[in-house]
């Protein structure tokens, strides 16, 4: 018997709608990330990409515990000398809170070719409305939401 290995042409993609409305954002980034790579499918390769669609809206309502809004900072350096800004994660999510979930998602992917072409098909937006609606994406359930 010979081990299956799966062909990229042969790797049907499905569409996952994630509501990130008081989800905790590592558990968030955790389960988009398996879905991303493929791994929930019983045809997994580590080096095919075998992963589906995700779209995440309401990136704007992610939950943070802790003190990590004002304690947990988001860095990015422009290349020159001094060039270092940090924001703390509460600035992050209020002005661009698509990056703060884009940046710990694909932080979980591989390093490689592979991992940017997974990153490609995250697609995060800060409200509610997103403008896949015609790929028909199913709706993606996380456990673990905060109680406020």
């Amino acid at each position: 018997m010979r081990t299956y290995s799966p062909k990229a042409g042969e790797v049907t993609r499905a569409w996952h709608v994630i509501d990130a409305e008081d989800v905790v954002l590592g558990r968030l980034a955790t389960q988009a990330a398996t879905l991303l790579r493929g791994k929930h499918k019983p045809t997994y390769a580590p080096h095919v990409d075998t992963g589906d669609f995700v779209v995440i809206v309401n990136a704007e309502k992610v939950a943070l515990t802790g003190n990590k809004r004002e304690q947990a900072f988001h860095y990015r350096h422009s290349g020159y000398p001094g060039g270092l800004r940090k924001q703390s994660f509460g600035e992050v999510l209020q002005k661009h809170p698509e990056r703060l979930l884009e940046k710990a998602i694909k932080g979980m992917l591989p390093k490689n070719k592979l991992g940017r072409a997974m990153g490609k098909k995250l697609k995060v937006y800060a409200g509610p409305n997103h403008p896949h609606q015609a790929q028909n994406p199913q709706p993606f359930e996380i456990k673990g939401k905060v109680n406020k």
